[in-house]
């Protein structure tokens, strides 16, 4: 009993033998031969593999060489081809049999829609994407044979397993077949990065956000896709939004779920069946999952996210071939600064106190003072010593260093606020920075203190110049008096 498929070959063989006998009638140049596979022939499959275009490019996948001048290769991708035993597409019931198999494969169970389907797989080759992103597997016998991306980098959305025809029916010659096949799968290239948001804060407990951002697969359909931020444990977690960079509209709880696992300290943002619906359809525009944390300890905190761009990077490891994407770290540092109070001669003094702003301004006038574990004002100890730990660098702000005189740079200012027994209070504010070098083992900064009124005693009630004083009047008056009755007695004699 004849098919479609074998009307049609036998259709296409009669127009050419008619085509021949007309050619010959009219002397015209003879055509080529029926359309009949070269079952002696052997065939080849070059995969070419490029970064999917913002656009379709329009350019044909029927198995010729096509122009791909404006499409940027990617190298290093490694796929994989078994053939489909059984399946003779020299005859046409093979060609038949890859009919009835095309309707029932699954790329998303290759291998087990075929083996279910009755036939078996051969063997596999494996070969890699040159610089021109081509790979190429040549010497094949004619068959049909399932063709896997097998290997890819970190951030690649592979293209769904296929099967491919040697030969195939060359489509600019219809009276003839193609046995070098080219085919074209292109992949979608995702990228990732972080950032910190920690200038505004001054002291442990504020504000510091990380901001990751994530592209999205240029595909029309999403199969998975979910950010995933192990935090330091020097970090404590506050909460997490999710948006879409060109202002599109996502509900966590609808298009994706934020989950926190404690255990770990790792928060998680997945996105749902909808809300992959959103990313597909804006697939131009890119994620942002926002992480609101608070530093809870001194020291330089690096963080690292994961994005998963599709369903295969959720088993695979971060940072390696098919797994999910990682960013680079971004750095939030905290630190600490010693000072001693000393006297005139270098020796520790006790007994005074501090508080500290974070401007002159405010230094002056005493006004919003750091708190620094719910305390405004510190003493120093017994040696003199006094240690203000927790607060950010200076030199150090939004993830990158920054000079002085940048807006983002932070200068500290001490003001006393208790002096040691016998010495006056700082007159004004001492300035003090946070660095690397601050937060090491030892002293920082030296505050001198000078004995009340310079050194100078001034004369109390009581004490010994006031006694002084009592005593020289007392003599001067004495004095006065002896004079007074030494005249009255020159007058008697007269």
């Amino acid at each position: 009993m004849s098919t479609p498929r074998s009307r049609g070959l036998w259709k296409t063989a009669a127009a050419t033998m008619a085509g021949a006998v007309l050619a010959m009638s009219f002397s015209i140049t003879p055509a080529s031969a029926a359309p009949i596979v070269d079952g002696t022939r052997t065939g080849s499959i070059s995969v070419h593999k490029f970064e999917r275009p913002a656009n379709p490019t329009g350019l044909p996948n029927n198995g010729t060489a096509v122009d791909t001048s404006t499409l940027t290769p990617l190298s290093g991708i490694t796929f994989s081809i078994q053939q489909v035993n059984t399946i003779d597409l020299s005859t046409n019931a093979g060609w038949d049999a890859a009919h009835d198999l095309s309707s029932t494969f699954s790329p998303a169970n290759p291998a087990g829609s075929i083996t279910g389907a009755g036939y078996a797989l051969g063997t596999a080759q494996a070969q890699t994407t040159d610089s021109t992103g081509t790979a190429s597997f040549g010497n094949l016998p004619l068959g049909l044979y399932l063709v896997t991306e097998t290997g890819y980098p970190a951030g690649i959305t592979p293209s769904a397993p296929f099967l491919v025809s040697v030969p195939l029916t060359d489509p600019d010659n219809t009276n003839n077949w193609i046995y070098d096949v080219n085919v074209y799968p292109k992949n979608s290239v995702t990228g990732a990065e972080k950032t910190v948001t920690d200038a505004p804060a001054v002291k442990l407990g504020d504000a510091v956000d990380f901001t990751i951002t994530g592209d999205i697969p240029n595909e029309t359909a999403i199969d998975g896709y979910k950010i995933v931020d192990a935090l330091d444990t020097k970090l404590n977690y506050v909460g997490a939004t999710a948006t879409l960079v060109d202002g599109t509209v996502i509900v966590e709880g609808t298009d994706y779920v934020v989950a926190f696992d404690a255990a770990t300290n790792t928060v998680s943002a997945v996105f749902t069946d909808a809300g992959r619906a959103v990313l597909a359809a804006n697939n131009t525009t890119r994620v942002q999952l926002v992480v609101s944390t608070t530093a809870n300890t001194v020291g330089e905190i690096e963080n690292v996210a994961s994005v998963y761009p599709n369903a295969a990077s959720f088993t695979g490891t971060p940072g390696q071939p098919a797994g999910p994407i990682l960013t680079p770290p971004v750095v939030t540092k905290w630190g600490a600064m010693t000072l001693q109070k000393v006297d005139e001669n270098g020796a520790a003094l006790a007994g005074a106190s501090f508080s500290v702003y974070t401007n002159e301004t405010d230094a002056k006038a005493g006004t919003n003072p750091i708190a620094l574990n719910s305390q405004t004002e510190f003493a120093v100890a017994a040696d003199g010593t006094l240690t203000l730990s927790g607060l950010r660098y200076s030199d150090w702000a939004n993830g990158a260093a920054v000079a002085s005189g940048d807006a983002n740079y932070r200068t500290y200012y001490l003001v006393e606020t208790v002096a040691p027994a016998g010495y006056e209070l700082l007159a004004e504010p001492v300035s003090f920075v946070i660095t690397a070098g601050s937060t090491a083992v030892g002293t920082d900064l030296q505050v001198q203190n000078v004995p009340s009124n310079g050194g100078f005693e001034l004369p109390l009630t009581g004490g010994v110049g006031t006694g002084l004083l009592y005593t020289a009047g007392g003599l001067l008056l004495a004095g006065s008096t002896l004079m007074l009755l030494r005249s009255r007695r020159n007058a008697e004699k007269r």
